[in-house]
């Protein structure tokens, strides 16, 4: 057998070693997961894993439709790929003086070539 169905893939089962609440952002890999309620310190809960998400943002504007990536030390999404994690594609423009971004989590990611 190579291949088994388990789920449907909106939600993955996640058993943190500390307490989280609903709302934060867990990184596995380059994996992003938000959890949609408390899980308390070695439990089993669920991130989800795709869905739209009002997420908190990193000063500057952001432009429906391009990639926003996770900003750990800062807890917000960025427009800055370099050693941040993707986190998804915006659904709706964000102003520069806007708190958060309304986000499609996970959404497929086409890399664009470089110019030669």
């Amino acid at each position: 057998m190579l291949a088994r169905y388990v789920q449907k893939g909106e939600s993955i089962d996640y058993r943190p070693s500390e307490a989280i609440a609903a709302g934060d952002v867990i990184v596995i890999a380059n994996l992003i997961g938000v959890a949609r309620l408390d899980i308390a310190a070695n439990t089993l809960g669920s991130l989800a894993v795709v869905g739209v998400f009002d997420v908190a943002k990193a000063a500057g504007a952001i432009v429906a439709g391009a990639a926003v990536y996770w900003d750990a030390a800062n807890h917000a999404v960025t427009t800055v790929a370099a050693g941040n994690p993707y986190f998804g594609k915006a659904v709706l423009a964000a102003e520069s003086a806007d708190e958060l971004a309304r986000v499609l989590l996970n959404a497929p990611f086409v890399a664009t070539a470089a110019a030669e």
